[in-house]
């Protein structure tokens, strides 16, 4: 081989992290064997660090005889975890195999730590070692948490996940990237884009709610649900305080939180598109969100005696194809009359835009204004607009709290979102 000879210095150090990378796996796998009580063929702590060794061995002798020496282990260690499994087959009757494709990628982490010729410098090499172990490491200590996510996955929304992917895999790099129409705004490839962004960053949201939004309190549900849907959150707390007035002030908090991060997350929607208008939009934006969190907290702390545990707020799976295409239409409609209001109204027409389109939706809007701003809209206008939109939302929310929710749940969620708007447009004031 070509490659440069490695000095004593960094051959002791690439063994040094590969046993830290086997010690960091076997450790966890020990624990687990600990604690479920299961006799294991293959051992922990002392055993996954040799795996680890060996691997590096085979990968160092492999500068001199060649690869053959990394297959070879690998064979070798392939027969003894297939006898293992065998073993473990006769005592158990099913036994999984986790541990054994464990201790294979120990062996492949190893032989990571001194392969030549990779195009990695010795500290990025490193880097991969050990993030690869703790990756690893988290996913086997999480075994429980992760099964009990899987039971909370519906066969709907396994469906409508394949369905999806099938669309933003298959279907959208088939689209056409021009633009059509007498106003030369919609550009199908676009619009499909804007589809996935907002369907995955809602889907997130979606299964975070379905994991661990269920099981916590009204505040973690309100952060939740606001990446989904605050206005859902909104509706369904507020009629559930007037069934039960003892949860009205945490159902306050709930909604002021989903209010808050409904503001982030526009700014983080924005930021995917066009970074450009961020700093722009933080000013306003992220005053109502730190407003709005704030608010948010002192009610907590006032209420959290009240009600600790929440009822799941009912969400609608993101990755259907019909909410998906149902956003897509209103995407198009909205950044095509958008657009006409512009030519025929100028800025004004721009902000009255801004206006209607918030009291559906925002996402449609704030996606609107970062193109036109990519397109050389101003961004201080850009910025209002999209403001404006959050602002109706925000109206509208706590008219639906007055509405459902009655007096009791309109006061507090009124004087928050008041205050909270308040603030945004003071701060808009200073970028106009």
């Amino acid at each position: 081989m070509n490659e440069p000879a490695m000095s004593f210095e960094e051959i002791f150090l690439s063994l040094l992290v590969a046993l830290a990378a086997g010690s960091l796996i076997g450790l966890e796998r020990e624990q687990s064997r600990t604690l479920d009580k299961k006799p294991s063929i293959i051992g922990g702590v002392r055993t996954f660090p040799l795996i680890a060794l060996s691997g590096s061995l085979s990968a160092l002798l492999a500068h001199a005889v060649g690869v053959w020496a990394i297959l070879g282990a690998l064979l070798t260690l392939g027969s003894f975890l297939a006898i293992s499994y065998y073993q473990e087959w006769h005592q158990d009757g099913a036994p999984g195999i986790t541990t054994q494709v464990a201790a294979l990628i120990t062996f492949l982490l190893g032989v990571l730590a001194l392969l030549p010729g990779l195009p990695l410098a010795t500290g990025q090499r490193y880097l991969l070692i050990v993030a690869s172990a703790a990756v690893v490491m988290a996913v086997l200590s999480f075994k429980g948490p992760l099964h009990h996510a899987v039971e909370r996955v519906s066969e709907d929304d396994i469906y409508a996940t394949v369905k999806f992917i099938i669309l933003a895999l298959v279907v959208l790099p088939l689209l056409p990237d021009r633009t059509f129409g007498p106003l030369h705004v919609l550009n199908p490839f676009e619009i499909g884009m804007m589809i996935v962004l907002i369907a995955g960053i809602s889907f997130l949201g979606y299964l975070a709610t379905r994991v661990i939004g269920e099981r916590q309190g009204l505040a973690v549900t309100g952060i939740l649900g606001g990446l989904v849907s605050s206005t859902a959150v909104t509706v369904s707390l507020a009629a559930r305080a007037k069934e039960a007035p003892s949860s009205v002030m945490p159902a306050a908090v709930a909604i002021l939180t989903a209010s808050a991060t409904m503001f982030a997350r526009i700014l983080a929607i924005v930021g995917i598109v066009d970074a450009g208008l961020v700093p722009t939009l933080a000013w306003p934006l992220g005053t109502m969100t730190l407003v709005a969190y704030g608010l948010a907290t002192a009610l907590y702390l006032r209420s959290r005696h009240e009600l600790p545990r929440a009822e799941p707020v009912p969400h609608r799976n993101p990755f259907e194809l019909r909410a998906a295409l149902q956003f897509g239409l209103y995407y198009a409609a909205v950044i095509f009359l958008s657009k006409g209001a512009q030519q025929w109204l100028g800025e004004g027409g721009l902000y009255l835009a801004g206006i209607l389109a918030g009291a559906t939706d925002v996402d449609a809007i704030s996606l609107s204004m970062a193109r036109f701003h990519l397109d050389g809209l101003m961004a201080g206008t850009a910025a209002t607009v999209v403001t404006l939109a959050a602002v109706t939302n925000t109206v509208v929310k706590a008219g639906l709290a007055w509405w459902l929710g009655g007096g009791a749940l309109a006061a507090p969620v009124a004087l928050g979102l008041g205050l909270t708007l308040g603030g945004g447009g003071a701060a808009l004031m200073l970028i106009r």
